[in-house]
């Protein structure tokens, strides 16, 4: 992990034990990489609650509460299941703030409408939600390692640190 990024989650985690907010992640395509990044930054027991990786539709649904219809109409990796898993997880662990993520990290799964690092990142913070729909490119970790970066860095901008 590159240092600046260190630098924004050590800043993430002061600015939110400051607030006393705490946090939590959904991941699918990331595989756990932004709760491993998190953790690994001294300080993040204080403002992180937990993690969960639902790699597969049915832990998404029985874990968040993603809706079967959901997953049936608009796919693991949309806008809709992305929103669903962030207030799951956000119910689940009882945190102020939220990060889901879910996509395509390759190099199978894509389709033409979806290709290969298709991701939808989605963001729950008090008074907002907002999900981003990124097409990274690379290899698979690559994929990852940029869905993980871009998450970071949306949430640092929101918190404008």
């Amino acid at each position: 992990m590159q240092h600046k990024t260190k630098e924004q989650i050590a800043s993430i985690i002061q600015t939110l034990k400051a607030q006393n907010k705490t946090i939590s992640f959904a991941e699918s395509c990331t595989g756990g990489k932004i709760a491993a990044a998190f953790t690994s930054v001294s300080g993040a027991s204080s403002i992180l609650e937990g993690s969960v990786v639902t790699y597969s539709n049915e832990i998404k649904h029985q874990w968040l509460d993603v809706d079967s219809e959901v997953l049936e109409l608009y796919g693991a990796v949309s806008e809709e299941c992305v929103i669903q898993m962030l207030h799951g997880i956000q119910k689940m662990a009882q945190s102020d703030y939220a990060i889901a993520v879910s996509g395509i990290a390759g190099p199978t799964g894509g389709s033409k409408e979806k290709p290969v690092g298709t991701v939808y990142i989605g963001l729950l913070i008090p008074n907002m939600q907002e999900v981003f729909h990124s097409v990274f490119h690379g290899e698979r970790e690559e994929v990852q390692e940029q869905s993980t970066l871009f998450a970071i860095k949306k949430l640092a901008e929101v918190l404008e640190i």
